[in-house]
């Protein structure tokens, strides 16, 4: 997917990492260049050179080095030492390839508001500059101490007027000043050497504090960004677009979902102009391979992952809002309950990502005009498309995956009724007194790190128009939300994170959701629901002398609103009156609303803290004797539990069972085992991938870089690089060498190789290897000296080497990333051959041998993942590999997800009504 002739770049600066972090993220995005911030080349271990080279090897051009600052209008001296360091950066420059350095205007306190001066000593910058083949792009800066518009600074280049010097356009620093860019128009084209575009919201702060941290990317601020384009395009700039968009979250984020966020805001930006721009800008930004998001036509339906605590619990309520259970899907189990055009389906499958008790949002049903150009539109965008475990006469629906693992269904009309039709009637007929009508929008709560990243994906992918983010002071700190709608207003999501959320002091209700039901008369639906026992949210009676005193509603109407706790707004469009369920299955609640007139917003901002505080009384209450919960972990099926099944079966046997997580081997440890050559198989990485993403189980860790003494390191870079196209976060290594200087500086070479790759390697210590014991292990981390180094304490392998737990409490916590769980008989083997057995067949659920399972755990870093290794051949062959894993986490639960003070004390709390 590309324009026609514009290049896509991205700052190293935008992105989270070191310099080959940025790099990787920026190519697996499909940019076309990068511009290599100058702190990133400094804190890198690569030289110039190799970053050329690097740069070369993903498909990246270098497009820009950046900054030299404080140049200009200086006195002799000071000039003269500015050009012995600007020599040294043309060296870097050189070096890296690049053709153009990017000069700021000054900020020194050295520096005189004289435009001839400045224009001087940039001509004799850009004369030697020019010798090397360079070009310098002069920036002004909204904060530059003379020059600081770009009016200026292009008359000071013009004034130049040396052919090497030319002007770096940044959007902030054009738009942030309310300055007309209109302007741009009549700076000719090939004097325009770069251009940089960032979005942002409207703040009344310091421009300095403004820009480094608070730019957005394209479309989640307030900047006309679609006309600075349009005007820099018209001057016939025949350069990159390249952002430039520094935000402390970004910086933060995973680098490779920040650039791919970047990228699809690039797209959209280029598209609008496309669509709307000037005629050559039109023609320059034309895209080829990316078909336009199809018209959407409202909400099909909502799905909700329960189990059978909270399932019951949502069913009631959804009775007393007048739905009904209309349907039972052919082969899953999966409920239909509509009312009006509003649909709601409880699945009751297991999902891995949604805490027992608990009921959730895992999908969402859009209608499209279009669904197979919505998933080729998605699937250009880096989205991935999922595909969906159906019966031969089941309905092939495309779905695509949000950033938090919401499935968005694409369905042609509810009217077609081919998706409905997998559902069996069960005889109860819909309500037709009309309490409710339809969806009017769901709500969902993302973490900070992904709050823009949906909007970037509902905007972008189906083509919503993302609003503005508000700010409403809640009583448990900050709430930040945005809404995502269609043009049309038929479909509306609305987003929202707690940026400064810290703690949980509070009976905190983690990632709320709602879904929010319209009415035609939410008074008579109030009444009505209220006579079937809806557990409606009550409203304190504050609330009501506030409105009164503010609004004036009419008396009757306050009368109603306050007898049935129904909330109010109204601005100049119309009114908005709504009210909501108590929280259900501690999470998801409900909302009706009626909207009248043109009202199009979501209520006033003020009421947002007034149901927060009512829900957190609620819940207070509902909290005050039920018993603390079980502490939960995150588990991993490692692939040796079930070797039989490939990739892409062991993950589709993870998600069925509740892991979150898979461990793959992707090299064969014995001539007689099963191997899956991901790194080799294009076609079972793609298999995989898209089971992966289908699933949401994420890959923990891949197996096994065993390096003997004839193992060069090197030999398993595609490995490694196999493993990062995955997901996965490390690898397990095994050192079966005597000679300790050699392995120790191989391991270090592995990590050297697996670092740039976002991966920790992982040092596991069979005790009939060379490296057999814990002590040994710690020695070679130790000599080693890498920052993603680790140790895997697997228990069999830590009991049966008769390592010791006093010393693994004293090692430093960061060397620990996950666990190899399982259990052995009590016995140990004592020959090589008997240690291998039991190791690749016989152990042992949790709990059921003679390994003290607790002890060692208890002595690791808390929050580990438990990856589950627990081959057993006897038992696989009885039930399967899949039943074989579903048993396996069964067990593990049971015995491991009780609270430390129960283990001890072998009590089970009591259940208190």
């Amino acid at each position: 997917m590309r324009s026609d002739r514009t290049r896509a770049a991205i700052s190293t600066g935008c992105l989270s990492g070191t310099l080959e972090d940025k790099l990787a993220a920026a190519a697996a995005a499909r940019f076309d260049g990068v511009e290599i911030f100058e702190s990133d080349l400094i804190a890198s271990s690569w030289s110039p050179d190799r970053v050329r080279q690097e740069c070369a090897r993903r498909g990246l051009s270098i497009d820009l080095y950046q900054p030299l600052r404080d140049v200009e209008a200086v006195p002799p001296d000071v000039f003269a030492a500015n050009l012995r360091r600007a020599e040294r950066t043309f060296d870097v420059v050189e070096q890296l390839g690049a053709t153009t350095l990017l000069v700021c205007s000054t900020t020194s306190t050295d520096a005189v508001d004289d435009d001839d001066l400045a224009a001087e000593q940039l001509h004799v910058l850009a004369d030697r500059a020019e010798r090397r083949g360079l070009r310098i792009a002069y920036e002004a800066p909204a904060w530059g101490r003379f020059v600081n518009t770009y009016a200026h600074s292009w008359r000071i280049v013009r004034r130049a007027g040396h052919p090497a010097l030319g002007l770096c356009l940044d959007s902030f620093h054009v738009l942030s000043r309310g300055d007309d860019p209109a302007g741009i128009r009549v700076i000719p084209g090939s004097k325009v050497f770069h251009v940089q575009v960032a979005d942002a919201p409207r703040l009344s702060m310091d421009v300095v504090e403004w820009s480094w941290h608070h730019r957005l990317f394209p479309g989640l601020g307030s900047f006309d960004l679609a006309g600075f384009v349009g005007h820099v395009l018209s001057t016939g700039y025949d350069g990159p677009l390249s952002l430039e968009v520094f935000n402390d979250v970004y910086r933060q984020a995973d680098p490779r979902h920040a650039a791919i966020d970047g990228m699809r805001a690039l797209v959209a930006l280029r598209e609008t102009v496309s669509l709307s721009g000037p005629p050559a800008a039109r023609e320059r930004l034309r895209i080829t391979g990316l078909p336009p998001a199809p018209p959407l036509g409202g909400h099909v339906f909502t799905e909700l992952a329960v189990d059978n605590l909270s399932g019951p619990v949502v069913a009631r309520t959804l009775t007393a809002l007048g739905f009904v259970h209309t349907g039972q899907h052919h082969s899953k189990p999966v409920q239909l309950w509509e009312q009006g055009t509003a649909r709601i389906l409880l699945n009751f499958a297991p999902h891995r990502t949604v805490p027992p008790v608990t009921a959730a949002v895992c999908a969402l049903g859009l209608e499209s005009a279009d669904p197979a150009g919505s998933a080729q539109r998605a699937q250009r965008l880096l989205a991935p498309v999922l595909p969906r475990l159906r019966e031969p006469e089941e309905a092939d629906l495309t779905s695509v995956a949000a950033p938090d693992g919401t499935a968005v269904f694409l369905v042609r009309s509810a009217a077609s009724g081919s998706w409905l039709e997998d559902f069996s009637p069960t005889g109860a007929s819909p309500r037709t007194d009309g309490l409710l009508t339809g969806t009017d929008h769901v709500s969902l709560t993302e973490s900070v790190d992904d709050f823009d990243e949906a909007a970037i994906f509902y905007r972008t992918v189906l083509g919503l128009h993302a609003g503005e983010a508000t700010e409403i002071a809640a009583p448990f700190g900050l709430i930040r939300s945005r809404a995502a709608t269609d043009h049309r207003q038929r479909v509306r999501i609305t987003l929202n994170t707690a940026p400064l959320r810290r703690g949980d002091w509070a009976p905190a209700v983690p990632s709320p959701q709602h879904v929010a039901f319209s009415s035609d008369d939410v008074i008579a639906s109030a009444r009505a629901m209220r006579a079937l026992s809806a557990p409606i949210l009550r409203i304190p009676e504050n609330y009501y002398v506030d409105l009164d005193a503010r609004l004036d509603p009419p008396p009757e109407l306050l009368a109603a609103m306050r007898e049935h706790s129904i909330l109010y707004d109204r601005d100049e469009h119309g009114e908005y009156l709504h009210f909501y369920t108590e929280i259900l299955g501690s999470r998801v609640f409900f909302e009706v609303v009626q909207r009248v007139e043109g009202y199009l917003g979501y209520g006033a901002p003020a009421s947002v803290p007034v149901r927060m505080a009512a829900h957190r009384e609620r819940r207070l209450i509902t909290l005050r004797d039920t018993p603390a919960p079980d502490e939960r972990h995150d588990y991993s099926l490692a692939h040796l539990t079930a070797l039989s099944l490939s990739p892409p079966e062991l993950v589709d046997a993870a998600a069925d069972a509740g892991y979150r997580y898979v461990g793959l081997r992707l090299t064969r440890v014995t001539p007689q085992e099963p191997h899956y050559p991901l790194a080799t198989d294009p076609a079972l990485m793609r298999t995989t991938k898209v089971r992966l993403a289908a699933t949401g189980v994420e890959v923990l860790d891949i197996e096994l870089a065993r390096i003997s003494p004839d193992e060069d390191p090197r030999d398993f870079l595609r490995f490694l690089e196999a493993g990062a196209d995955l997901g996965a976060r490390h690898v397990i290594a095994q050192l079966p060498d005597p000679d300790r200087a050699r392995k120790i500086d191989r391991y270090a070479q592995l990590c050297e190789l697996a670092r740039p790759l976002g991966l920790t390697v992982d040092l596991e210590f069979p005790s009939w290897t060379e490296t057999p014991d814990l002590g040994e292990a710690v020695r070679v981390l130790r000599a080693a000296g890498q920052p993603n180094a680790g140790i895997l304490i697997d228990l069999l392998h830590f009991a049966r080497s008769g390592s010791s737990v006093a010393d693994l409490r004293q090692l430093p916590a960061a060397w620990f990333h996950f666990a190899h769980v399982c259990d052995a008989p009590p016995g140990v083997p004592t020959t090589n051959e008997g240690l291998i057995h039991t190791a690749r067949f016989e152990r042992l659920f949790p709990g059921e041998g003679g390994i003290d399972v607790h002890g060692i755990l208890d002595a690791l870093p808390p929050g580990l993942p438990y990856a589950l290794e627990i081959p057993r051949a006897t038992l696989v062959a009885q039930v399967g590999a899949k039943e074989h894993a579903r048993l396996a986490i069964t067990a593990a639960r049971d015995y491991l997800d009780r609270p430390a003070a129960t283990r001890r004390s072998g009590n089970v709390p009591a259940v208190t009504g």
